[in-house]
């Protein structure tokens, strides 16, 4: 049974778990301070997926088995005397087998806070009231004892009959749990059976989990070693050659150098560095070490793929130099460097680094084990970042009717060339070793462009396969704009002909891009064979970083089927590196077959994480390891998979340039790796319910007085009244015309405004001035007010629906699907009303009001119903934007600045 309780920030477990008849393989994310989410890949004892007969097609898939998601929201931790109070969620999406509510508080006791209690109340799953205690013995911390009554009612479960759940029963359970390190086990017994659940639970707020003790060490000069003039550098290359040769030992690429007067300049990149600040600081040291002895100032440009990121200008060599040694403090050093963004006068062409012609390059092709993260990996990598390696990769594919997993490894050889400056030849083929995905038989039921749907079709047809060969042509036109063009095979479905612009304003929370390809379907044997679809992508996207590791990026355009619409993407990117995520798509696709239906299309979802492999290997590196899952495979909302996505190459660079001072572990010096600016803190994200809370605490002062809420009261239930008289005429109209484009647009639009409006507010309180950010808070506190009066006012009415023609006064069937009032019209008034009232903006009401209507139109709600909804919408605004409009008493602000972002509540007394 669920507590209040939710692991650290950052925590991620990963188990299975076995309870009769029901398995599980569940994932959990602690993602925000407050928020849990769980992941369930649910199997059934007893129920076959698709059918008994073993001849059958689907009879190699096993038992029944449902991906479900859940949620639980802390709304406050524990004090003295209250406990702490979750609400949670099950089977949130999909087809909500497993559905249900819950509310818990849950309270610790002893000195040691080693007694947990806690006591809910469910609806659906689980059933009525539950309770659990937990003890945590003092002497032996890493044992656990439970006992729980568990409320789930089995036997209303899925076909209950046709498995063990029929037979179980709600009642008391017992259990044991041990914890060792990152490891738990539980194990249970219930009234009917016993049940046990292994797991890893890892601290993703941790910055790594391995030392680095096979890190190379930065350069350093041995014996006497001899710097010479300005002169002699300039009439002898090999003082140049000799300063590159030390540079590519430490693994930096692309190296350009040039002097200036007495300025050497460098720009360069490095493959295996992740941290921007370390890269630049390793790259200063050598150059310190070899440059003229009489220059005055290092200039270092750090690139990506020869594109500038970022130019560090050191004015005070014998500063740099006490400051690398040790000798001086940071903040000495730090009046005599400039981080800043680069210019075009910062970049060295190929062609002005006349002391690189005749320096060999010795590369050679090694067989390398356990780097970046590879098992096992045939490579070779020049200065210029050229590479040539043949790697193992494995794929998973799940749920097809077939079979519940499949698999494919394929070696993977991979050729990057560079021709010409930003100009790279990127070549990967692939040799099937071992799989089982051409069992994969059964067709798309797609009535879209099948897009993604064929992937079997690819995946059986061809041993060895061309999966990419592409020309990727890199510029950067002016300061913080670059550009990308593309031509050839993009992967393994796709090639054409594309490009991408980025642009980064100063600001670093925001970035800027578009991107546009012209693509054909490759054939499915995977050479230079073709398919007739073709099509035309455009997706501009936006990026903000919010505070506490958080990006939001919204995309819009033409998505692969020619469909037209949004994506939304939400990441948190936790002190290890660690990036957990969510997309969801809406577009004009109609995907209406299996797993959609007609009156609810499926619109393209799911979740990822992304894994800096330099965490958990003893040195550092720059490669990462992704994993994306989403409910099906489908041809809505789907993207090509991008040549080079600029976005992301200049991502992590910039948040290193641009996080405190910039510099971060420049100098790798022992008695800075607690510096906030080597290693910065993480800010604590505090739960914002309780200043919500006390904001509307303090506004119940302007709470209307009797005389004054009877009167609003009696012009209430007076318009009510009016607006049920009209009721039926108004039923039947929208029956008459359902199914219209008129109705369904008017729909459409009443489900989007009330998301739409409360988006708004977030909005408002993320980007706004104070006065915006003030109206945003008292948008989103009307909402929530109102969406809990509309709720519990649904329970107590129990009206049903037009749609169930069973008139207009009759009970629901289900009192928590009751129609009066609407919970849109409520939601939709109630944040619009702060803004409408503190802008003047009038037209809002309007705005809700087509809204609210849609809901009329589309038989969910009586004229009545979304009446009475916009009446509490407006009251519940009105209230709060009277008591809490003057933002001189009660500020709620959020702040973003060059090396911090926070959020502050204020109250003026």
């Amino acid at each position: 049974m669920p507590s209040a309780s939710v692991e650290a920030d950052g925590t991620f477990s990963i188990g299975y778990g076995y309870d009769s008849p029901y398995g599980a393989l569940w994932a959990t994310s602690t993602i925000l301070p407050f928020l849990q989410v769980t992941g369930r890949y649910v199997s059934i004892t007893g129920i076959p997926g698709f059918t008994n007969d073993p001849n059958a097609y689907g009879s190699g898939y096993g038992r029944y088995k449902d991906k479900v998601i859940d949620a639980k929201l802390k709304l406050w931790d524990e004090t003295i005397w209250l406990p702490s109070v979750a609400l949670g969620a099950t089977d949130l999406q999909g087809t909500e087998l497993f559905k249900g509510q819950y509310a818990v508080a849950t309270k610790t006791f002893g000195s040691s806070r080693n007694l947990e209690a806690s006591v809910g109340y469910g609806r659906l799953r689980p059933e009525g009231l539950f309770a659990g205690m937990r003890w945590t013995p003092e002497n032996l911390p890493r044992w656990s004892l439970v006992a729980e009554y568990d409320a789930n009612n089995y036997p209303k479960d899925f076909r209950a009959a046709e498995t063990f759940a029929g037979q179980r029963r709600k009642g008391p359970s017992v259990g044991v749990e041990y914890r060792w390190g990152w490891l738990g086990v539980q194990a249970a017994r219930h009234q009917d059976n016993s049940s046990l659940n292994a797991f890893v639970s890892i601290p993703f707020s941790e910055r790594e989990f391995v030392p680095k003790i096979h890190e190379p060490s930065y350069y350093q000069e041995k014996g006497d070693h001899r710097r010479p003039s300005i002169e002699e550098w300039q009439h002898d290359p090999a003082y140049g050659a000799a300063l590159v040769e030390a540079l590519a030992k430490q693994d930096f690429k692309n190296i350009r150098i040039q002097l200036q007067g007495h300025t050497l300049n460098l720009t360069l990149t490095n493959s295996r560095i992740s941290n921007l600040g370390r890269a630049v600081g390793r790259a200063t040291r050598v150059a310190l070490a070899f440059a003229p002895v009489d220059i005055s100032n290092i200039h270092v440009t750090y690139t990506k793929l020869e594109q500038p990121v970022a130019t560090y200008e050191f004015f005070d060599l014998e500063k740099l130099s006490d400051y690398l040694a040790g000798r001086i403090p940071r903040e000495a050093f730090l009046e005599t460097v400039l981080v800043r963004y680069p210019n075009q006068g910062d970049m060295i062409h190929a062609d002005q680094e006349g002391m690189l012609v005749g320096i060999k390059d010795t590369a050679g092709l090694d067989v390398i084990v356990g780097r970046d993260g590879e098992v096992v990996q045939l490579a070779s990598e020049d200065r210029e970042a050229n590479r040539f390696k043949i790697v193992p990769k494995l794929g998973f594919f799940f749920n097809d009717p077939s079979g519940a997993l499949r698999y494919e490894l394929v070696a993977s050889s991979n050729y990057d060339k560079r021709l010409g400056e930003g100009l790279y030849l990127n070549s990967a083929l692939g040799l099937k070793i071992s799989e089982n995905v051409s069992d994969v038989t059964q067709p798309s039921n797609s009535l879209l462009p099948h897009v993604r749907t064929d992937v079997a079709d690819y995946k059986r047809a061809s041993r060895i396969k061309l999966y990419r060969l592409l020309l990727n042509k890199y510029a950067t036109p002016a300061e913080r704009w670059y550009v990308r063009v593309s031509s050839g095979v993009y992967e393994e479905m796709y090639r054409g002909v594309g490009g991408q612009v980025l642009y980064l304003p100063k600001d670093s929370r925001w970035a800027f891009d578009l991107t546009m390809d012209a693509l054909q379907q490759r054939d499915f044997k995977g050479w230079l064979g073709k398919r007739d679809y073709k099509t035309v992508t455009a997706l501009g996207a936006v990026h903000y970083r919010l505070p506490y590791g958080i990006t939001a990026t919204a995309r819009a355009g033409r998505f692969l089927a020619k469909d037209v619409g949004v994506r939304g993407e939400f990441k948190r990117r936790f002190l290890s590196g660690i990036e957990v995520g969510a997309w969801f798509t809406r577009t004009n696709g109609n995907d209406i077959t299996s797993p959609g239906k007609p009156e609810a299309p499926y619109h393209d979802k799911g979740v990822f994480i992304s894994i800096p492999l330099g965490t958990m290997l003893t040195s550092d590196t720059q490669a990462s390891a992704g994993f994306a899952i989403s409910p099906w495979t489908r041809d809505v909302g789907q993207m090509v998979a991008s040549p080079g996505d600029l976005y992301e190459l200049m991502e992590n660079p910039r948040r290193d340039m641009t996080t405190i001072d910039g510099l971060g572990n420049f100098a790798e010096r022992a008695d800075e790796q607690n510096h906030p600016a080597v290693n910065p803190p993480e800010h604590k994200l505090d739960n914002p319910w309780p200043a919500m809370r006390q904001r509307l605490e303090s506004s119940s002062s302007a709470l209307p007085s009797a005389p004054d809420a009877l009167k609003g009261i009696g012009l209430a239930a007076g318009a009510l009244a009016v607006a049920s008289l009209g009721d039926k005429a108004i039923a039947r109209i929208a029956k008459d015309h359902i199914g219209s484009r008129l109705s369904r647009g008017l729909d459409t639009f009443g489900k989007t405004v009330p998301l739409a409006a409360v988006g708004a507010a977030g909005m408002a309180l993320a980007f706004g001035d104070e006065r915006m950010q003030n109206t945003g808070v008292v948008s989103l506190q009307s909402a929530l007010v109102a969406a809990g009066a509309s709720i519990g006012t649904k329970y107590v009415v129990g009206r049903a629906r037009p749609e169930e023609e069973r008139g207009q006064w009759t009970r629901a069937t289900t009192r928590s699907d009751a129609s009066f009032p609407s919970n849109h019209a409520s939601i939709a008034f109630a944040a619009v009303t702060p803004f409408a009232k503190e802008y003047d903006a009038q037209w809002l009401y309007g705005v809700a009001a087509v809204g609210s209507m849609g809901r009329v139109a589309a038989r969910k709600h009586w004229f009545s119903d979304v009446a009475a909804g916009g009446i509490l919408g407006y009251a519940t605004g009105s209230w709060l934007w009277n008591a809490q409009h003057d933002n001189s008493k009660s500020v709620v602000s959020f702040n973003a600045g060059p090396g911090e972002v926070g959020v502050s509540w204020q109250k003026t007394y």
